[in-house]
């Protein structure tokens, strides 16, 4: 008896060996144009013409056969590398953590790879780094928490970076606002004796907020003590460095009944240290923190903090780096884009009692 032919098999009908689908192939199996597919998969800006019901066709048949796009013929096609440098001071569950989350998931959703380094605060690196992330042939520059001291080739979009300078777009908070929202609801609460902790010399954010803070103090009538003012001077992500500035103010005698710590790291290591001191928070002590770091709602008494929106600066710094990079004909773009901040009230804070001492 003749053997029956073998059924021609579809290149669709078995899941196949990475890369062995063509465009072509894939194209033809969801009935479309091959461009239009391509535009889909290399997430180009052209692609937000095509109804999103069809992009999602494309990238779940991309899925289920595993194509995947000649990223280097892509590249050599257009002579672009779609690649971003993203220069941080360091990364840690904190503030960088939570930017880089937002910058992240917004290039990989565009389909832009990205280099990521860090510093540590030398200047020498800071100094290097955009010049060697230039030779890299990155397309634009996202600086976190980091001056942008030399002129840059590139565009650049810098998070905290508080400095105008060419070529640079600043995403900044409402520092003003911050600092009202803070010593408003501490004020609200009857406190008066209001320890601050600055941060570091090297943080960008540093002097614009403590000026916010002085300003606002003003105004609503607050007392700026010298003698409860402390500064972090360690280059460290640890609590440690709350809790070191906050001991000397215990060991000095110094009395307060509130805490306004410059993040939510050093508003821990200072509740530890108060904690040490037979100091209960928020019944002894209000603290306050800022940033909102994802373990912030879960420290015990859970911490009331200035909440930036750092994923969200994240997502902002990277649409706007894109979109400079997509049109670069266009020579005007946003020196400076203000986000605001909220004040999350948690445990940490509570109106002060009649017995509060007054001095």
């Amino acid at each position: 008896m003749p053997r029956s032919k073998p059924e021609k098999q579809s290149p669709f009908s078995r899941e196949p060996a990475q890369g062995s689908i063509s465009l072509k192939a894939l194209a033809e199996h969801l009935g479309l144009s091959s461009a239009t597919v391509s535009l889909v998969i290399n997430r180009s800006p052209a692609a937000k013409s095509i109804p999103p019901v069809t992009q999602e066709r494309v990238r779940a048949a991309a899925r289920q056969f595993n194509y995947r796009p000649n990223l280097m013929a892509r590249s050599l096609r257009q002579k672009r590398s779609f690649t971003i440098g993203v220069i941080v001071p360091e990364i840690s569950e904190g503030y960088a953590a939570l930017v880089m989350s937002g910058i992240e998931d917004h290039l990989l959703q565009e389909g832009y790879f990205y280099f990521v380094v860090s510093h540590r605060h030398r200047r020498d690196l800071i100094d290097e780094y955009p010049f060697l992330l230039q030779q890299r042939a990155v397309e634009g520059i996202i600086a976190v928490d980091t001056a942008c001291n030399e002129a840059c080739m590139l565009p650049v979009v810098a998070i905290s970076g508080h400095k105008e300078a060419p070529g640079v777009t600043n995403i900044v908070l409402d520092h003003n606002l911050a600092a009202h929202l803070a010593l408003e609801h501490l004020q609200k609460l009857g406190h008066e004796r209001i320890a601050l902790i600055k941060g570091q010399d090297f943080s960008s954010d540093t002097e614009t907020r403590w000026r916010a803070l002085q300003c606002v103090a003003g105004q609503l009538g607050i007392k700026v003590w010298e003698e409860l003012t402390a500064q972090l001077d360690d280059d460290s992500p640890s609590p440690q460095v709350g809790y070191n500035v906050t001991r000397k103010l215990l060991e000095r005698g110094e009395i307060f009944t509130a805490l306004f710590a410059f993040n939510d790291i050093s508003a821990i290591g200072a509740i530890q240290a108060l904690r040490e001191f037979g100091k209960r928070v928020p019944e002894d002590v209000s603290v306050i923190g800022f940033d909102d770091i994802q373990s912030a709602a879960y420290q015990n008494p859970s911490l009331t903090t200035v909440r930036q929106p750092l994923r969200h600066m994240g997502v902002i710094a990277a649409e706007t780096i894109l979109e400079r990079i997509n049109s670069p004909r266009e020579r005007s773009y946003p020196k400076e884009i203000v986000v605001d901040p909220e004040l999350i009230v948690r445990g940490t804070t509570m109106a002060e009692a009649a017995k509060a001492v007054h001095l």
